[in-house]
Protein backbone atom coordinates (compact mmCIF):
# COMPACT_ATOMS: atom_id res chain seq x y z
CA UNK A 1 0.00 0.00 0.00
CA UNK A 2 1.28 2.99 -1.25
CA UNK A 3 2.42 5.93 1.77
CA UNK A 4 0.01 9.65 1.60
CA UNK A 5 3.36 10.96 1.20
CA UNK A 6 4.05 8.96 -2.17
CA UNK A 7 0.26 9.21 -2.94
CA UNK A 8 0.50 12.98 -2.88
CA UNK A 9 4.07 13.08 -4.64
CA UNK A 10 2.04 10.76 -7.58
CA UNK A 11 -0.41 13.26 -8.08
CA UNK A 12 1.90 16.28 -8.36
CA UNK A 13 3.79 14.43 -10.94
CA UNK A 14 0.60 13.19 -13.00
CA UNK A 15 -1.62 16.48 -13.14
CA UNK A 16 1.44 19.45 -13.32
CA UNK A 17 0.51 19.27 -17.31
CA UNK A 18 -2.66 19.73 -16.12
CA UNK A 19 -2.40 22.38 -13.90
CA UNK A 20 -0.98 25.03 -15.87
CA UNK A 21 0.02 25.66 -19.71
CA UNK A 22 2.64 27.16 -21.54
CA UNK A 23 1.58 30.36 -23.23
CA UNK A 24 2.98 33.07 -25.69
CA UNK A 25 3.15 36.59 -24.21
CA UNK A 26 4.44 40.02 -25.37
CA UNK A 27 6.75 40.95 -22.28
CA UNK A 28 7.84 44.88 -21.83
CA UNK A 29 10.71 45.68 -19.54
CA UNK A 30 13.73 48.37 -19.19
CA UNK A 31 15.21 46.55 -22.31
CA UNK A 32 11.83 47.47 -24.42
CA UNK A 33 9.19 44.35 -25.96
CA UNK A 34 10.02 40.77 -26.32
CA UNK A 35 8.11 37.73 -27.17
CA UNK A 36 8.71 35.32 -24.77
CA UNK A 37 6.78 31.60 -23.26
CA UNK A 38 5.10 31.89 -20.10
CA UNK A 39 2.88 29.11 -17.67
CA UNK A 40 -0.40 30.08 -16.60
CA UNK A 41 -2.81 28.36 -14.42
CA UNK A 42 -5.21 25.81 -15.95
CA UNK A 43 -9.12 25.48 -14.87
CA UNK A 44 -11.68 23.06 -15.70
CA UNK A 45 -15.23 23.28 -14.51
CA UNK A 46 -16.19 19.95 -12.59
CA UNK A 47 -19.98 18.78 -12.28
CA UNK A 48 -20.37 17.15 -8.80
CA UNK A 49 -22.93 14.43 -9.40
CA UNK A 50 -24.62 12.93 -6.32
CA UNK A 51 -26.49 9.44 -6.71
CA UNK A 52 -26.96 10.27 -10.87
CA UNK A 53 -28.30 13.95 -10.59
CA UNK A 54 -26.53 17.13 -11.02
CA UNK A 55 -25.39 18.80 -7.60
CA UNK A 56 -22.73 21.72 -8.37
CA UNK A 57 -20.80 23.01 -11.14
CA UNK A 58 -17.82 24.47 -9.74
CA UNK A 59 -14.69 26.47 -11.67
CA UNK A 60 -11.54 24.70 -10.36
CA UNK A 61 -7.89 23.70 -10.94
CA UNK A 62 -7.15 19.84 -11.68
CA UNK A 63 -5.50 18.83 -8.53
CA UNK A 64 -6.65 16.85 -6.02
CA UNK A 65 -10.16 16.69 -7.08
CA UNK A 66 -11.20 13.78 -4.99
CA UNK A 67 -10.07 16.28 -2.09
CA UNK A 68 -12.29 18.69 -3.57
CA UNK A 69 -15.42 16.94 -3.73
CA UNK A 70 -15.04 15.43 -0.17
CA UNK A 71 -13.98 18.71 1.58
CA UNK A 72 -16.72 20.79 -0.66
CA UNK A 73 -19.66 17.69 0.45
CA UNK A 74 -18.60 18.13 4.24
CA UNK A 75 -18.18 22.03 4.27
CA UNK A 76 -22.09 22.32 2.69
CA UNK A 77 -23.57 19.53 5.24
CA UNK A 78 -24.00 16.82 2.53
CA UNK A 79 -21.94 14.59 4.30
CA UNK A 80 -20.83 14.45 7.99
CA UNK A 81 -17.84 12.30 6.79
CA UNK A 82 -16.68 9.49 4.71
CA UNK A 83 -18.62 6.61 6.03
CA UNK A 84 -21.36 8.48 4.07
CA UNK A 85 -20.02 7.84 0.89
CA UNK A 86 -21.23 4.16 -0.71
CA UNK A 87 -18.38 5.35 -3.72
CA UNK A 88 -16.80 8.19 -5.83
CA UNK A 89 -15.56 8.16 -8.95
CA UNK A 90 -14.22 11.29 -10.37
CA UNK A 91 -13.02 12.16 -14.34
CA UNK A 92 -10.87 14.81 -15.48
CA UNK A 93 -11.43 13.57 -18.66
CA UNK A 94 -15.21 13.73 -18.38
CA UNK A 95 -15.15 16.64 -15.72
CA UNK A 96 -17.31 14.93 -13.30
CA UNK A 97 -17.52 13.66 -10.26
CA UNK A 98 -20.11 10.72 -9.41
CA UNK A 99 -20.97 10.07 -5.68
CA UNK A 100 -23.25 7.69 -4.11
CA UNK A 101 -24.14 7.97 -1.06
CA UNK A 102 -25.33 6.20 1.34
CA UNK A 103 -28.66 7.63 1.86
CA UNK A 104 -29.52 7.04 -2.04
CA UNK A 105 -33.18 9.29 -1.29
CA UNK A 106 -31.05 12.43 -0.36
CA UNK A 107 -32.82 15.57 -2.01
CA UNK A 108 -30.63 17.92 -3.69
CA UNK A 109 -31.33 21.56 -4.10
CA UNK A 110 -31.59 23.00 -7.30
CA UNK A 111 -28.36 22.97 -9.69
CA UNK A 112 -25.78 25.68 -9.33
CA UNK A 113 -22.64 26.78 -11.09
CA UNK A 114 -19.95 28.22 -8.75
CA UNK A 115 -17.13 30.52 -9.61
CA UNK A 116 -13.76 30.42 -8.43
CA UNK A 117 -14.86 32.54 -5.30
CA UNK A 118 -15.92 29.23 -4.32
CA UNK A 119 -19.63 31.22 -2.81
CA UNK A 120 -21.71 28.27 -0.93
CA UNK A 121 -25.10 27.19 -2.04
CA UNK A 122 -26.14 26.88 1.06
CA UNK A 123 -26.68 28.93 4.02
CA UNK A 124 -24.03 27.95 6.91
CA UNK A 125 -24.52 29.02 10.43
CA UNK A 126 -20.84 30.25 12.03
CA UNK A 127 -20.12 27.65 15.13
CA UNK A 128 -18.18 28.85 17.96
CA UNK A 129 -14.19 27.27 18.37
CA UNK A 130 -13.48 25.36 21.21
CA UNK A 131 -9.58 25.47 21.80
CA UNK A 132 -6.84 26.47 24.69
CA UNK A 133 -4.36 26.74 21.61
CA UNK A 134 -1.87 29.47 21.86
CA UNK A 135 0.72 30.17 19.66
CA UNK A 136 3.52 32.78 19.43
CA UNK A 137 4.02 35.34 16.78
CA UNK A 138 7.48 33.91 15.98
CA UNK A 139 5.77 30.38 15.50
CA UNK A 140 3.36 31.74 13.40
CA UNK A 141 5.62 33.78 11.11
CA UNK A 142 7.73 30.72 10.66
CA UNK A 143 5.22 28.99 9.60
CA UNK A 144 4.43 31.32 6.93
CA UNK A 145 8.00 31.04 5.79
CA UNK A 146 7.58 27.32 5.63
CA UNK A 147 4.18 27.72 3.42
CA UNK A 148 6.05 29.89 0.88
CA UNK A 149 8.26 27.26 0.49
CA UNK A 150 5.92 24.37 -0.24
CA UNK A 151 4.30 25.96 -2.75
CA UNK A 152 4.78 24.58 -6.28
CA UNK A 153 2.04 25.96 -8.89
CA UNK A 154 2.51 29.19 -7.38
CA UNK A 155 5.88 29.97 -7.93
CA UNK A 156 5.26 28.30 -11.52
CA UNK A 157 2.44 29.83 -13.03
CA UNK A 158 1.41 32.66 -10.35
CA UNK A 159 -2.73 33.16 -10.46
CA UNK A 160 -3.88 30.49 -7.82
CA UNK A 161 -4.15 30.33 -4.09
CA UNK A 162 -2.58 28.16 -1.64
CA UNK A 163 -4.00 27.34 1.91
CA UNK A 164 -1.97 25.13 4.18
CA UNK A 165 -2.99 23.39 7.83
CA UNK A 166 -0.16 23.20 10.46
CA UNK A 167 0.01 22.15 14.13
CA UNK A 168 2.65 24.93 15.74
CA UNK A 169 5.30 23.75 13.87
CA UNK A 170 5.00 21.85 10.60
CA UNK A 171 2.65 21.88 7.23
CA UNK A 172 0.07 19.07 7.91
CA UNK A 173 -1.18 19.60 4.08
CA UNK A 174 -1.08 22.01 1.59
CA UNK A 175 -3.32 22.57 -1.25
CA UNK A 176 -3.41 25.27 -4.49
CA UNK A 177 -6.38 26.31 -6.56
CA UNK A 178 -7.55 28.83 -8.98
CA UNK A 179 -10.71 29.62 -6.06
CA UNK A 180 -9.41 30.51 -2.47
CA UNK A 181 -12.55 28.49 -0.88
CA UNK A 182 -11.58 25.40 -3.19
CA UNK A 183 -8.18 25.32 -1.60
CA UNK A 184 -9.95 24.86 2.07
CA UNK A 185 -12.11 22.24 0.91
CA UNK A 186 -9.54 20.39 -0.47
CA UNK A 187 -7.44 20.56 2.66
CA UNK A 188 -10.74 19.23 4.48
CA UNK A 189 -11.50 16.76 1.97
CA UNK A 190 -7.82 15.04 2.36
CA UNK A 191 -8.02 15.80 6.11
CA UNK A 192 -11.43 13.40 6.00
CA UNK A 193 -9.61 11.08 3.75
CA UNK A 194 -6.65 10.42 6.05
CA UNK A 195 -7.98 10.96 9.85
CA UNK A 196 -6.38 14.19 10.34
CA UNK A 197 -7.70 16.19 12.80
CA UNK A 198 -8.56 19.87 11.56
CA UNK A 199 -9.50 20.70 15.35
CA UNK A 200 -6.65 22.99 17.17
CA UNK A 201 -4.75 23.80 14.32
CA UNK A 202 -3.74 27.09 12.09
CA UNK A 203 -4.37 27.52 8.89
CA UNK A 204 -2.59 30.20 6.43
CA UNK A 205 -4.03 31.75 3.30
CA UNK A 206 -2.66 33.63 0.56
CA UNK A 207 -5.76 35.09 -0.39
CA UNK A 208 -7.72 37.73 1.43
CA UNK A 209 -9.92 36.54 4.58
CA UNK A 210 -13.77 36.88 3.93
CA UNK A 211 -16.38 35.90 6.07
CA UNK A 212 -17.07 32.93 3.82
CA UNK A 213 -13.57 31.42 4.35
CA UNK A 214 -14.10 32.12 8.35
CA UNK A 215 -17.01 29.89 8.67
CA UNK A 216 -15.00 26.98 6.47
CA UNK A 217 -12.60 27.57 9.46
CA UNK A 218 -15.09 27.44 12.48
CA UNK A 219 -16.08 24.11 10.64
CA UNK A 220 -12.80 22.61 10.73
CA UNK A 221 -12.44 23.94 14.33
CA UNK A 222 -9.48 25.94 13.80
CA UNK A 223 -8.92 28.44 16.40
CA UNK A 224 -5.87 30.76 14.53
CA UNK A 225 -6.23 32.05 10.66
CA UNK A 226 -3.29 33.48 9.47
CA UNK A 227 -2.99 35.80 5.95
CA UNK A 228 -0.68 37.83 4.51
CA UNK A 229 -3.20 40.20 3.52
CA UNK A 230 -5.72 41.63 5.45
CA UNK A 231 -9.10 40.43 6.28
CA UNK A 232 -12.75 41.87 5.32
CA UNK A 233 -14.97 44.01 8.14
CA UNK A 234 -17.41 41.17 8.26
CA UNK A 235 -14.43 38.08 9.01
CA UNK A 236 -13.29 40.36 11.65
CA UNK A 237 -17.03 40.49 13.48
CA UNK A 238 -17.19 36.98 12.55
CA UNK A 239 -13.88 35.92 14.05
CA UNK A 240 -14.75 37.89 17.44
CA UNK A 241 -17.91 35.91 17.85
CA UNK A 242 -16.63 32.70 16.91
CA UNK A 243 -13.61 32.64 18.94
CA UNK A 244 -10.69 32.94 16.39
CA UNK A 245 -7.70 35.07 16.45
CA UNK A 246 -7.45 36.34 13.24
CA UNK A 247 -4.15 37.16 12.10
CA UNK A 248 -3.43 39.47 8.84
CA UNK A 249 0.02 41.04 6.73
CA UNK A 250 2.15 37.93 7.97
CA UNK A 251 5.16 38.86 6.13
CA UNK A 252 8.63 39.60 6.95
CA UNK A 253 9.12 39.62 10.92
CA UNK A 254 5.94 41.49 10.88
CA UNK A 255 2.00 40.70 11.30
CA UNK A 256 -1.01 42.07 12.73
CA UNK A 257 -3.75 40.41 15.05
CA UNK A 258 -7.28 41.38 14.50
CA UNK A 259 -9.04 39.25 16.98
CA UNK A 260 -8.81 37.62 20.57
CA UNK A 261 -4.96 38.41 20.71
CA UNK A 262 -4.67 36.14 23.76
CA UNK A 263 -4.07 33.18 21.49
CA UNK A 264 -1.00 34.53 20.61
CA UNK A 265 0.01 35.71 23.78
CA UNK A 266 -0.99 39.53 23.89
CA UNK A 267 -2.54 40.49 26.85
CA UNK A 268 -5.36 43.09 26.27
CA UNK A 269 -5.25 44.56 29.51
Amino acid sequence: MMERQDIQKKIGELDMQDVAAEVVCNYFSDEGWSRTSVYVPSEMELTIYINQKALVTILCTAAKLNYLVLGYLYAEGIISGVGDVASIRVSEEESLADVRLNNSGYELPALKRLGCSGSSVFKTQGQKVESDLVVTPLEVLSLMKQFQEQMVLYPHSGGVHTSALSDTRNLLVVAEDIGRHNTLNKIQGECLLYGISTRDRLLLITGRISSEMLLKAAKMQVPVVVSRHAPTKNAILLARDMGIALVGKARGDRLAVFTHPERLGCSTD
